[in-house]
């Protein structure tokens, strides 16, 4: 959580001496100070997010399959990062103090089992659909994390998050009139991922490590298990025989740049300094501009439904991240 800052000193006072605050530091009691670094990773993390859906839906049409595309999702920073992960060693022990069960959290909630469903829920259904259901329907799952806890949400955040979850509905609601078992299905399966996604979620906040350890933490297991079950023929893979040249340089550019590296170091610097819950509300704006970026890159329809939509997303957002001044 971000440190308040300090007022200068000019005078110390003696012993016995009674200090009166500055108005402005008693204005800052029982404000929460945005981190500025913690806001500027998450922001980029959003836009990297809107990135990966856009993509994940493109995934179809592409000449790669969705293990080729989690082998550059997660092989690239773990061939990038190795000589960091290497010097960094040590913190991946029980002496240095890393927790196992945090550390679950993070292979489960953000590897394999998180990537495929995503991937596939995202194949089965549209770009709408995976930026609606993956992040924006995280805080929610978030929420319930945290009421497990003992932290129930209050409040504006309470009502923050019940916009957040209408907004998400009204992206897909239109969609969800007369489909076919293919779209349940990914939906089912968009709706694992967003609750396996907070489930790293909050092992990132748990862990000892820092973001680059985090990073290799998720993606060095991952990748193997991925590239395991692809030589074993479990999971059909092109990346070696019939892929195209373009798509691979355009996965490995917004997936293996942009949301392995970037994001992923975004993130983990974001719940560090902001926390979860902060970090999941203002995660879920990815539909939004996922909806936007959906309608030139991929000619998705821009409707109504999808701008009351954004709105209310949006509207929870700011609902939710609004903090008490006393």
């Amino acid at each position: 959580m971000p440190s308040m800052p300090a007022t200068p000193l000019t005078t110390v006072p003696a012993v016995g001496q009674t200090v009166t605050a500055e108005p402005s530091a008693r204005r800052l009691v029982g404000r929460r100070v945005a981190d500025p670094l913690g806001v500027a990773a998450l922001v980029a993390t959003v836009c990297l997010w809107s990135a990966f859906a856009l993509s994940d839906r493109a995934l179809a049409a592409s000449s790669l399959r969705p293990a080729d595309a989690a082998l550059i999702r997660f092989g690239l920073p773990a061939l990038v990062l190795a000589p960091a992960l290497w010097r960094r060693r040590g913190q991946f022990t029980r002496v240095a103090g890393l927790r196992w069960a945090p550390a679950l959290k993070i292979v489960l909630g953000g590897g394999v089992p998180f990537y495929l469903a995503a991937t596939y829920g995202g194949a089965l259904t549209s770009a709408a659909f995976v930026g609606a259901l993956v992040p924006g329907m995280v805080p929610l799952f978030v929420a319930a994390l945290a009421v497990r806890a003992g932290r129930v949400p209050r409040g504006l955040q309470g009502a923050g998050l019940g916009l957040i979850g209408l907004g998400a509905l009204a992206l897909v609601g239109p969609d969800l009139a007369g489909v076919d078992g293919h779209t349940l299905a990914g939906v089912g399966l968009l709706l694992m991922a967003s609750g396996l996604w907070a489930i790293y979620t909050v092992g990132l906040r748990e862990i000892s490590l820092d973001p680059v350890a985090s990073m290799g933490l998720l993606c060095v297991p991952t990748f193997a298990v991925i590239a395991l079950l692809a030589l074993l023929g479990v999971l059909p893979s092109t990346l070696l025989t019939h892929a195209e040249p373009r798509d691979v340089l355009v996965f490995l550019l917004v997936q293996g740049v942009g949301t392995g590296i970037c994001s992923g170091l975004f993130y983990a610097t974001a719940i560090r300094r902001l926390g979860p819950e902060r970090c999941t509300t203002v995660g879920s704006l990815s539909p939004v501009l996922t909806a936007a970026a959906a309608v030139p890159l991929l000619g998705e329809p821009l409707t109504l439904t999808v701008l009351a939509g954004t709105a209310l997303v949006a509207a929870g957002v700011m609902l939710a991240n609004r903090r008490a001044v006393r």
